[in-house]
């Protein structure tokens, strides 16, 4: 499994939330032996939705919501099974989504 690289994208509304993540993911595959590359911030997606703030008219009287989606890479490259095993078994906090390609 040594020829392999294991690549983990996280996403979470919350910078603090996902950063707590990645340090758990990196300090568990530091711990098993493995090279880490990361985390490394991508770049944040930022969606605005625009909406009237009175019900029937008033144009010109707007408000705007955004919402973040900060996102995180990390490269593990040379996973051993042990690693594997202590990224199965690892629990991370709700709010956070996890990609991981072999």
């Amino acid at each position: 499994m040594a020829s392999q690289k294991i690549r983990i994208k996280l996403k979470a509304y919350d910078h603090a939330l996902i950063d707590q993540s990645a340090g758990k993911i990196v300090e568990t595959a530091k711990k098993t032996g493995a090279v880490v590359s990361g985390p490394i911030p991508l770049p944040t997606d930022k969606e605005i939705i625009t909406i009237l703030r009175a019900p029937h008219k008033y144009k010109d009287s707007r408000e705007q919501f955004e919402m973040r989606t900060h996102k995180r890479l990390i490269d593990i490259l040379s996973p051993t099974s042990k690693t594997v095993d202590s990224l199965m078994r690892l629990d991370l906090p709700a709010g956070v989504d996890i990609e991981i390609k072999l």
